[in-house]
């Protein structure tokens, strides 16, 4: 039995979420999606990878039984997913889990609500990845990783074994991370990046080996430290 779903969002990230939706219903149909959810009033009515931008986020109030995934969020502004699910203050159980079917989950892994993992993502084992991250594609994250609610891992990724993404890091793309070290909240590793030594939280990490850039650019919400 399908369920409706909706995207909030309609940007690359969330056409790349609806595009992974297809591909899992060519598998195993799951959901009926019913379009993406955006608050700019031009876009609505329009279309994105065959899918419906059908209005704002206060149309989900006349969705009631929908489940919901938010695919927002970009270098310069990764609090914003974290932003919407405040906003929107949904339970747990209305938010989906997606995993593209060409991605690898492996024994002991656990993937929480509101994240999506994209094609070619592979968790080997025993990894914890909190709700509402965006994990791109070809990410590997190793045994007893764990990544906090909101992180972005970006297409890629390679972390070593026990290693720890906290609250709302963003990694970018070909970033890799050494087994065992910490990614404090909120940081972002440039792309590239090769991360041997622990990331304090707020901070921007560039380079080979990576070393602090700069405090990141915002105010750290408050929603965990590491």
């Amino acid at each position: 039995m399908t369920r409706d779903l909706v995207i909030v969002g309609a940007g690359g990230f969330a056409r790349e979420t609806a595009s992974a939706i297809t591909s899992i219903n060519e598998v195993t149909p799951t959901w009926r999606l019913l379009g993406y959810l955006d608050d700019n009033e031009a876009l609505h009515g329009t279309y994105r990878t065959g899918f419906e931008i059908i209005g704002g986020l206060k149309a989900l109030a006349d969705l009631p039984d929908a489940d919901v995934v938010v695919c927002v969020g970009n270098p310069r502004d990764y609090t914003s997913r974290m932003r919407l699910v405040q906003r929107l203050d949904l339970p747990a159980e209305r938010y989906a889990t997606v995993v593209h079917p060409l991605a690898s989950v492996g024994s002991g892994c656990v993937v929480n609500p509101g994240s999506v993992l994209l094609a070619g993502v592979v968790l080997t084992a025993d990894v914890t990845v909190g709700s509402h991250v965006a994990v791109m594609p070809h990410a590997v994250l190793t045994h007893d990783d764990e990544v906090g609610d909101f992180a972005t891992i970006a297409s890629g990724v390679r972390v070593g074994g026990g290693a720890v993404v906290g609250t709302g890091a963003y990694l970018g793309s070909g970033a890799l991370l050494r087994e065992g070290v910490r990614v404090g909240a909120w940081s972002q590793v440039g792309m590239g990046s090769v991360v041997l030594d622990d990331v304090p939280a707020g901070e921007v990490w560039v380079g080979t080996p990576a070393r602090r850039l700069r405090d990141v650019s915002f105010e750290m919400p408050d929603l965990g430290s590491r």
